[in-house]
């Protein structure tokens, strides 16, 4: 009965869904129409004409809504699903993943077709005429936003494969890495990756995206499947936090991309209120739901939804046109490949206070730094103890992260290489070995309250799940940890994909996150006290961390006497008047990286060490307790034996 229910309940919200959509494609094309070539003209562009105008508007909104949808229904579906003994997701979450396959090869086939929609649109060509030049790919190369596309597409098409083949509660949260990665490769080249504050932008939108993406997510699965009343819940609760981040963050970028406009003189700025206030209006709803405690309901979701799809069809006309901030002023190389000006060569004083505070990875680092002291206080009130050192070690890597991301040297490492590459062995080296000594999985599994038999799985449950599933065993093994710990400082700097990583500010949080987990990956293997796979023993650890060190050894020689300079087609382009020799400035970099990782490693050995110490004693105390037990029983076996020969001779 319950079934035939939630069947039609699903298909009365997806009706309900395309009316909705069909609609705001509709209020696109009436708003393509009405602006017409307005929006090229004040960026000095040629218009592509109606119809590829029309085209690459939908277009842009189709997939960037399929984009978010697919991602969003993947949360939804992982922290609503009740996955049984073999892991295979649950009924009613089934329902909600056939929508989700079918909406990621939708988005997939979107995104091929924007790319040639995109490179024609932005060089105000026709399409068609485009096709027909045989200059497609030089206007391909020439569109940044269209090579954004070939990547979506790429990933798009790979997640609608994984869920074709996939029920599994992992294989889903396996194909939220993919997803979030296609989500946000889009918005990063556009308004948000160019001209002044540049870097502000990208990482604002960055966690800006990925946040709208859940709060559709939770709207549209409460929408479609029938859920019990906890699982409803949560997905109001998780809605309503990533509604505030959304719109936190959203401001920030409308600071940013306005420029010294008000909202009511562009077009861009009213469409910037209609997104704001429509994804106000379903974040003040949550906080209502919330306080009255009463359940969702299926109306309120479809109604949510709805409301969501205003505001995504407000950001994609937003994005298909140039921000005020962009045309505002003439754009300076520095404004161009940094974002901002940099007040000098670097000093002391300058790498200490001249900061950029990363609203990705340093907001990141403040928030877990608080969720562990939330977690060791708790403990602490519940009387259980928690040792001082792993609650220090954690807090100085999140330090340590905040220092090197949003000081100085994280805004002169993008335009250095030398102090670039300073950032790059605290962030690969030091940070990791810090937060593994914080042994965080321990404390969430102390901390986090377990699920009662037929309730809904909760964090610790998941945080089980994933500790102990075939690819976190696959990428913690020492060969493949060895491996990419090793090899990806070699792929990144020694191969083309430096000169991109540099160009883009994405690129240089692409190349921070990658860093501090191959490093956490690593160390977890030889350091780790959190439970997980079965590590080797403590002389294999020692001998994988020295085996580290002649290649390490060879990449700071390698950088010391090379004669190229890596990244020069980045470099070149800032023209630093105080940095007249790129390769004397790569020499410097690679004494840096030959010598700095001795701290780090004798911060390792210590660790080991210790964590040796500790082990023997356990072993030594455990011997302990098996002879006395031993000796125990040989005393009373011997005893027993003399009562029986006393009562023989009785007789």
């Amino acid at each position: 009965m319950r079934t035939v229910s939630g069947t039609a309940a699903t298909f009365r919200g997806i009706h309900v869904l395309i009316i909705g959509y069909v609609t705001a494609l509709a209020g696109l094309v009436g708003y393509a129409l009405i602006t017409r070539d307005r929006h090229f003209a004040a960026a000095g562009n040629s218009f592509p004409g109606n119809a590829t105008s029309i085209a690459a508007l939908t277009g842009y909104f189709t997939a960037t809504l399929s984009g978010m949808v697919v991602l969003g229904l993947l949360i939804y579906i992982v922290v609503t699903a009740r996955p049984d003994s073999r892991g295979l997701i649950d009924v009613d979450t089934f329902r909600v993943h056939v929508i989700t396959e079918r909406v990621a090869a939708l988005w997939a086939l979107t995104a091929v077709a924007m790319i040639p929609l995109q490179a024609a649109n932005t060089n105000g060509i026709p399409v068609l005429r485009l096709l027909d030049s045989g200059a497609f790919f030089d206007a391909l190369g020439a569109t940044e936003t269209a090579r954004g596309w070939v990547i979506v597409a790429a990933f798009a098409g790979l997640i609608a494969l994984a869920l074709r083949r996939t029920v599994r509660w992992l294989g889903h949260t396996m194909v939220l890495i993919p997803a979030l990665i296609a989500v946000v490769a889009l918005p990063v080249t556009g308004n948000a990756g160019q001209g002044p504050n540049h870097d502000y932008s990208t990482s604002a939108m960055i966690v800006f995206v990925p946040a709208v993406a859940v709060v559709i997510g939770m709207k549209m699965g409460a929408a479609l499947t029938p859920l019990a009343p906890l699982a409803r819940r949560r997905a109001l609760l998780i809605s309503w936090i990533t509604g505030g981040i959304a719109i936190l963050y959203g401001l920030v970028l409308l600071a940013f991309l306005l420029g010294p406009t008000t909202p009511t003189q562009s077009d861009f700025g009213m469409l910037a209120l209609l997104a704001a206030g429509a994804l106000a209006t379903v974040w003040v709803g949550d906080v209502i739901a919330l306080r009255t405690r009463k359940t969702p309901t299926d109306r309120a979701a479809v109604i949510g939804a709805l409301i969501m799809l205003v505001v995504v069809a407000a950001i994609s006309a937003m994005e298909i046109q140039v921000a005020p901030a962009l045309l505002a002023r003439r754009l300076s190389a520095w404004d161009v490949f940094l974002g901002y000006e940099l007040p000098g060569s670097p000093t002391v004083l300058r790498l200490l206070a001249f900061w950029r505070f990363d609203l990705f990875i340093g907001a990141g680092a403040i928030v877990l730094a608080g969720l562990y002291i939330a977690g060791a206080t708790h403990l602490r009130r519940r009387g259980d103890a928690w040792p001082m050192g792993r609650t220090t070690a954690w807090l100085l890597g999140c330090m340590i992260l905040v220092f090197v991301t949003s000081s100085g040297v994280g805004a002169y490492g993008a335009a250095m290489f030398s102090v670039h590459m300073s950032q790059h062995m605290v962030l690969n080296m030091l940070v990791p070995v810090l937060l593994v000594l914080g042994a965080p999985a321990t404390l969430m599994l102390r901390t986090l309250p377990k699920a009662e038999p037929g309730q809904l799985p909760r964090p610790r449950d998941w945080l089980l799940l994933l500790l102990h599933s075939w690819p976190t065993r696959w990428l913690s093994h020492p060969a493949i940890a060895f491996t990419l710990f090793v090899g990806s400082l070699y792929v990144v700097y020694f191969t083309p994909l430096l000169d991109t990583l540099l160009r883009y500010h994405w690129g240089h949080q692409f190349m921070a996150v990658h860093f501090i987990l191959t490093g956490y990956l690593f160390f977890w293997g030889i350091i780790g006290t959190d439970p997980g796979p079965r590590r080797l023993p403590f002389l294999g650890r020692l001998g994988l961390l020295f085996a580290v060190m002649p290649f390490h050894a060879f990449f700071g020689i390698a950088l010391m006497t090379s004669a190229i300079a890596l990244g020069a087609r980045f470099y070149s382009k800032l023209q630093i008047p105080w940095l007249p020799d790129l390769i004397a400035d790569q020499h410097l970099g690679g004494a840096i990286a030959w010598g700095s990782s001795e701290l780090p490693v004798i911060i390792v050995i210590v660790a080991l060490i210790t964590l040796w110490a500790r082990q023997d004693r356990r072993d030594a105390a455990r011997s302990d307790r098996h002879a006395g037990a031993d000796y125990a029983t040989d005393e009373l076996d011997a005893y027993n034996a003399m009562l029986r020969e006393l009562a023989r001779t009785r007789r």
